[in-house]
């Protein structure tokens, strides 16, 4: 254990990344960063060699890191990734409060149902703890991608004590989860059904779907959240939020939730003209604030 918090224990995030391999000039993709695949080889459960069978992450470092990181989940329905406004904006906010920003590329539906998008999360989360500070580790996820997250956030394993220390081994509980317009249960008026029927297909077992109906699933070490949502949101009902919410306070996680009443579906940073002054916008603000209060953002040792 001892050798395992020598490693990871640094002042700053350290990531050797591949090179871009699969990268051309896709909307939302950032050329600034390359592309790291998080498996050698192919990744389990490839169903080709396509740039859509290869899960992996775009790392931006930090120009003043504090030893924070945290995962980025886009959202996109489990059918695309919106990489510029849930992805690339992001990782720029996150880095200009020293968080080192980790965007996920996780494979999709309908080629890739659950949970190959659960399995690429939680590697990109021990990704992230193999290569830097493993106590202050988040995910943060969009939409479907706050689904993945809150997906991550429910059903995480636990890391292997001693022993040889490997990626596989290590845990993929986050420390705290952050939720923006979350897709959280499949079930009900409340569901996003698109995105029920990319992660699971047509007709999914019953069973399977109540298990990812995540605020079923929160239990008092369900890691600590901050979510956001609209009343306005009719892509994917605040209902879904004040769920989560609902759930996190009874097991007494610790929680706090912005449910603001105007803003479409998908707002991101709201950095569009007609977004700019919106109550929404202050979200990041706020986040940012929860952040420091928990002492996720305490400048490294």
């Amino acid at each position: 254990m001892k050798r395992m918090i020598a490693i990871l224990c640094v002042s700053s995030l350290i990531f050797v990344p591949s090179s871009p391999g699969e990268q051309g000039k896709k909307p939302g993709v950032d050329m600034r960063v390359p592309f790291t695949p998080l498996w050698q080889g192919d990744a389990p459960d490839a169903k080709g060699k396509e740039p859509a069978d290869i899960p992996g992450v775009w790392v931006y470092p930090a120009k003043k890191p504090n030893g924070a990181a945290v995962v980025v989940c886009p959202g996109g329905g489990y059918g695309v990734l919106a990489l510029d406004h849930e992805g690339v904006q992001i990782a720029d906010w996150l880095n200009s409060h020293g968080i080192t920003a980790v965007v996920v590329k996780y494979r999709l539906g309908p080629k890739y149902n659950h949970p190959t998008p659960l399995n690429d999360a939680q590697r990109a989360v021990r990704y992230v703890r193999f290569k830097a500070d493993p106590k202050r580790v988040g995910v943060l996820g969009f939409s479907a991608g706050g689904h993945l997250a809150s997906t991550v956030g429910t059903h995480f394993v636990l890391g292997a004590p001693g022993g040889n220390i490997t990626i596989d081994s290590i845990s993929t509980r986050p420390d705290f989860l952050v939720l923006m317009y979350p897709v959280i249960t499949l079930t009900g008026p409340a569901a996003h059904v698109g995105s029920r029927n990319n992660l699971l297909g047509k007709n999914p077992d019953a069973k399977l779907v109540d298990s990812l109906c995540n605020h079923t699933q929160v239990t008092k070490d369900t890691p600590p959240t901050f979510l956001v949502h609209t009343t306005a949101d009719t892509g994917v009902p605040p209902e879904n939020s004040v769920l989560f919410y609902l759930a996190l306070t009874k097991h007494k996680v610790p929680a706090e939730m912005h449910i603001y009443e105007k803003g479409r579906h998908g707002l991101g940073l709201a950095l569009n003209a007609g977004d700019r002054d919106l109550p929404y916008a202050s979200w990041p603000d706020r986040c940012v604030a929860w952040m420091k209060g928990r002492g996720f953002l305490d400048a490294a040792n």
